[in-house]
């Protein structure tokens, strides 16, 4: 026995070194623009932050109940209503009166020159000279406001939005190289699938083996699809919801090490999720499902998804739903597609029951 499994052994060997070989090719290509693919992991994670401090900047007034002591404490938290446009719009309008002021003043001190009456004109060229001078000092003032302005700004921000922090001296560096991984899956993934498709091919018939285009791209496209759900659909709901709980008492300080490692689940479960469809069209082009089959089995695939949701996406109801929902709308395709390929025929349970009736008699 063991010698007949040995060709399959080393078949399995040689596509698994191939694949890891493939991996660590795309693992090396990775980690020279870890940079640009770190920026766009922790892209939703700083979109959520950012809206987070616009709802709490937007809230006026939110009460909250602690529990001290064993006794609830209501702790209202009032944000001040600072309107730095008002204080620069007042101070521009009395600029422009200023300088208004003191372009009269000035014709007013020409026109009593000419009347013959210096100490009059002697009046209104101070009263002007000293116009000038308070333009002056409110269009400092106005400078004065926009760098308030922005130190606010800076502040709410540096307040509200959180912080990304890590908490290891090689931090930053083993989140490089979870990032570059990350990404080197993603890139090698066709060629995996390739591989795969190659180590199953002996087994399969002629018209069969014909499909390995369709297997590796469709398998290729629509774990890619489910990665960008997942980083363009579910993310920002999940992430804005479980870091704006709370935010008005404490302030965010996520670690990197553990966002990473969390992201890169969320993408991978819901890359997994997407092939569903890919896993029923081979498997029912293989006669191992019919439609009827996953139709039966549909009660049971819809508590295993929940239960998958619940185990691949963040504690809260709203990403599970976010999951949930379209891997039942991938098991409805999926059933469509098995119909096309492999259809339930009921003549085959008809003869069936006419074998099983002449045995009986």
């Amino acid at each position: 026995m063991f010698e007949d499994l040995r060709p399959h052994l080393v078949e399995l060997r040689k596509r698994l070194g191939l694949s890891v070989i493939s991996l660590f090719i795309m693992f090396a290509i990775a980690f020279t623009f870890h940079k640009y693919i770190l920026a766009w992991v922790t892209q939703p994670l700083n979109d959520a932050l950012t809206q987070v401090g616009l709802v709490i900047e937007s809230k006026s007034t939110s009460e909250w109940k602690i529990q001290h002591d064993g006794n609830a404490t209501e702790v209202q938290i009032k944000t001040p209503e600072y309107q730095p446009e008002s204080a620069q719009a007042y101070a521009q309008e009395a600029s422009r009166s200023a300088e208004s002021l003191h372009e009269d003043l000035s014709q007013a001190s020409e026109v009593a020159t000419k009347q013959s009456n210096p100490e009059l004109a002697a009046l209104l060229k101070d009263a002007a000279t000293s116009a000038k001078e308070t333009a002056a000092a409110t269009a400092k003032l106005i400078t004065l406001l926009d760098d308030v302005n922005h130190s606010v700004e800076n502040a709410s921000k540096k307040t509200f939005e959180g912080m990304v922090t890590t908490h290891q001296i090689g931090g930053v560096f083993f989140v490089a190289l979870k990032v570059s991984f990350f990404a080197a899956i993603l890139g090698a993934l066709p060629f995996i699938l390739y591989q795969l498709w190659l180590f199953v091919s002996p087994g399969l018939y002629a018209n069969e083996k014909k499909m390995i285009i369709p297997f590796v791209v469709g398998g290729s496209l629509m774990f890619f699809i489910g990665v960008l759900f997942a980083y363009y659909v579910v993310t920002p709901f999940g992430f804005q919801f479980l870091i704006t709980f709370g935010s008005f008492l404490y302030t965010p300080l996520i670690n990197i090490e553990d966002y990473v490692g969390f992201f890169a689940k969320i993408m991978i479960g819901f890359g997994i999720a997407f092939e569903l469809p890919v896993f029923a069209y081979f498997l029912a082009l293989l006669g191992l499902v019919t439609d009827k089959t996953l139709k039966d089995f549909f009660k049971y695939a819809i508590l295993i998804i929940f239960v998958l949701a619940a185990l691949l996406t963040p504690p809260d109801v709203l990403t599970q739903l976010l999951m949930a929902f379209p891997l039942i709308l991938l098991y409805g395709v999926s059933i469509l597609i098995v119909r096309m390929v492999n259809p339930h025929k009921e003549e085959d349970e008809d003869e069936e029951e006419e074998v099983t009736e002449r045995k009986d008699s």
